[in-house]
């Protein structure tokens, strides 16, 4: 059936060779315009190339004239095949991009959850994916914007695949960062996503949204991944792979951003009546926090004596009437210390 098709392509060939060889003479403008026109539907059928050319020349064979010579024939056929040739590639090329920009509306409406579930399902299956399950989103963000072309992620994602080729994952760049979409009982791909990832961007961030089910799912996790990293920026973590799931006090603080505001502004305002401004008050509040409030390893990280750390927590209870040693006065610091981080307080005010 294959092959009945694919002769079907080379309508008019015999006869153009004969033609031209028993001559001579180059192909007319009208023949290599055929042939053209040929190749291009060739391509828009989906027929291989290599398959094309045995065929011509299979064809070559048969429908040379025999009081033609050797070099009239190479002659004809090859500029024959090269017309061909030609309108096959324009064709291909029209293909690929039409593939491509399918491809990513198709991205784009799953990962920012557009159009219908149904039709995104069935149009999943075209790339690999089957919505119908439930799906994790991984992320990663490096210290340049990439895209589909640039050599990081064609190295992370040949290595994905070279691994995973029967898995049905999707990788893919969006907004400058890398993206990969697994089943979400294949953790092992994300995972090695993110190694790969953070290797091949010098130490970039990878996070991974909750999973989720269904199409509406997958943008849902995309969300909380990209979030992830907001809050991996804002409260300076350095971890080479987040979770979504293990950051959620996070989001549920910035919910009621107006809440948040006054909190902050309540707790820690009054730090700005302090010499040098708050800053200094503040790292000594992260330091102190982050090391579950050991006074020594505080200190250690801010490269102060522990009498200079003792001195600044005194200051602070002294300008906020907080006292982060006590229990109840510590929470109500560590939330609003964590807001601050969140707003950017006080360089971006509210």
């Amino acid at each position: 059936m294959q092959h009945t098709t694919q002769t079907s392509f080379l309508e008019g060939y015999g006869r153009i060779i004969a033609g031209a060889s028993a001559t001579g003479r180059r192909l007319t403008r009208a023949e290599l315009e055929s042939r053209r026109i040929l190749g291009a539907k060739a391509a828009e059928a989906g027929h291989g190339w290599r398959a094309l050319v045995r065929e011509h020349l299979a064809a070559s064979r048969v429908g040379r004239p025999g009081s033609a010579d050797l070099d009239s024939v190479l002659s004809a056929v090859e500029q024959a095949i090269d017309a061909f040739a030609e309108g096959y590639e324009q064709a291909q090329r029209l293909v690929v991009r039409r593939e491509e920009a399918a491809r990513r509306e198709f991205i784009d409406d799953l990962l920012h959850g557009r159009g219908d579930p149904g039709q995104l399902s069935a149009r999943s299956e075209r790339f690999g994916l089957r919505l119908s399950g439930t799906h994790a989103v991984a992320v990663a963000e490096g210290p340049a914007p990439y895209d589909e072309t640039d050599p990081v992620p064609r190295e992370v994602e040949a290595g994905l695949f070279a691994r995973f080729e029967r898995r049905r994952i999707l990788f893919t760049t969006k907004d400058g960062r890398m993206v990969c979409v697994a089943p979400a009982e294949q953790d092992d791909v994300l995972v090695h996503f993110a190694k790969r990832a953070h290797a091949a961007t010098d130490g970039g961030q990878v996070a991974i949204g909750r999973p989720r089910r269904g199409a509406v799912g997958i943008g849902h996790s995309y969300e909380e991944a990209l979030n992830a990293l907001d809050v991996a920026r804002r409260m300076g973590f350095d971890d080479p792979l987040l979770r979504a799931a293990d950051l959620l006090v996070f989001p549920v603080l910035a919910r009621d951003r107006q809440a948040l505001v006054d909190l902050v502004e309540t707790a820690l305002g009054p730090l700005e009546q302090a010499r040098g401004g708050p800053q200094p008050l503040i790292h000594t509040l992260i330091a102190y926090f982050d090391t579950g409030c050991t006074a020594a390893e505080a200190a250690r990280r801010l490269s102060l004596s522990v009498r200079a750390l003792t001195y600044r927590l005194e200051r602070i209870h002294t300008l906020t009437g907080l006292n982060p040693n006590d229990a109840v006065h510590r929470y109500t610091l560590h939330t609003a210390v964590i807001g601050a981080r969140l707003l950017d307080w006080p360089a971006r005010r509210t």
